[in-house]
């Protein structure tokens, strides 16, 4: 079987974590199922300048058109984003733009079987244009946003609903993400819950915390990690508010965006100077690190579809402490892995961290938990599906 993964988030050399969930989860499948073979489209906006001043944007500017990733080969083919009013013409823009380089594949021998889409919107609309154009089944993975967030538009709701009557079957990383669909009519056989698995060999605990501790300049104090995008929706504010009545603690910040300055004048005006730790952005092998040091992470995200970032610091041994939202739940789910807390606020983390390191699991039950959470299944779900899918539409 031959599968043409689409994606828009998909990592490449400027972007190593960019969209890393869905890289995963290929290389994943292919080392269950040797018998898939696997290229990927992944486009990019385009943009005129690589200067560093603008950003996330001059990072785009520079992506290589062509690159193999892990054995597998990644085509990053430019579309023209609108600003503002870019949302409702995205789809189109990006269909129009990759329709050459997907049949360019074609030529080059890979004559796929099925068109593997993640994210509904705009991925899963330019998506179904390309099976249409090509006369290939597809399907599509709900991961987050595309399904507890741009629904409430109206026109992109309406090409999700078309997106869902089109696809051969679809999947959400969640069951939360699956009951977003049924909201909107989609059937439930239509939908498979297939979450995200962690890589328990690559995220594992330490031998030595100790001495990996002060290599990375903890403190004795415990430590707290918050690990995301520096933007509102994760949620470090919290974090960092919650800080004020934890003062026997410190907090570590890996990430980058927007959102720094604002955050770091937080601190300040707090006084949490010397307790509050910004890392930037961090290499996988280096928030591996964190992971195994830290004594716990904090989550505090408004909307999350599945948070990867959970398994992967458990994966290490380190509980967690997470706000409530939509897949959240289904990772949080016992006292090995952590604690939810009652409400999305400073308050409550600090609540539930002390609720935590008052009966702090041991690090090797935390890992055990993990361990239940192996792409095995994930992987299994997948193949069954493609050869459902692909042996429809070549019945029909």
């Amino acid at each position: 079987m031959k599968i043409l993964v689409f994606s828009s988030l998909y990592p490449n050399s400027h972007q190593a974590s960019h969209g890393i969930f869905v890289e995963n989860r290929l290389r994943q499948l292919l080392a269950y199922a040797p018998e898939i073979e696997a290229r990927v489209v992944a486009p990019v906006p385009w943009f005129p300048s690589s200067n560093p001043r603008f950003g996330d944007y001059a990072k785009f500017a520079g992506v290589e058109d062509h690159a193999q990733r892990h054995g597998i080969e990644v085509w990053y083919p430019r579309y023209p984003v609108i600003p503002k009013v870019g949302m409702r013409f995205a789809p189109w823009l990006m269909y129009a733009a990759v329709r050459g380089a997907v049949r360019r594949i074609r030529q080059r021998g890979f004559d796929f079987d099925l068109i593997d889409a993640h994210y509904f919107y705009p991925d899963g609309v330019a998506a179904m244009r390309l099976a249409e154009e090509f006369d290939r089944p597809f399907t599509v993975t709900g991961r987050g946003t595309d399904l507890n967030l741009i629904p409430r538009y109206a026109a992109p709701r309406r090409m999700i609903l078309r997106v869902a009557g089109k696809a051969g079957h679809m999947i959400t990383v969640a069951g939360a993400l699956k009951g977003y669909l049924r909201e909107l009519g989609v059937a439930d056989e239509r939908v498979s819950v297939l979450r995200n698995g962690v890589d328990l060999v690559f995220f594992h605990p330490a031998d030595q915390r100790a001495p990996l501790r002060e290599s990375l300049g903890y403190s004795a104090r415990p430590t707290l990690l918050s690990v995301g995008h520096l933007i509102e929706r994760k949620g470090h504010h919290l974090a960092i508010q919650a800080m004020t009545g934890l003062p026997d603690m410190d907090l570590l910040i890996a990430g980058d965006g927007p959102e720094e300055a604002a955050l770091r004048q937080l601190v300040e005006r707090l006084g949490l100077q010397g307790r509050v730790t910004f890392t930037g952005r961090l290499s996988q092998d280096r928030l591996r690190e964190h992971y195994q040091a830290a004594d716990a992470l904090v989550l505090a995200s408004s909307r999350e579809g599945w948070a990867n970032v959970l398994l992967e610091a458990m994966a290490c041994g380190t509980p967690v402490v997470a706000t409530p939202v939509d897949g959240t739940p289904e990772v949080v789910a016992s006292a090995a892995a952590g604690q939810l807390t009652d409400a999305r606020s400073a308050g409550a983390i600090t609540a539930a961290v002390r609720r935590l390191f008052a009966a702090l699991p041991e690090r090797a039950a935390t890992r055990q938990y993990a361990e239940g959470f192996s792409w095995d299944d994930t992987s299994r779900g997948q193949l069954e599906i493609f050869r459902r899918v692909v042996g429809a539409h070549n019945a029909a």
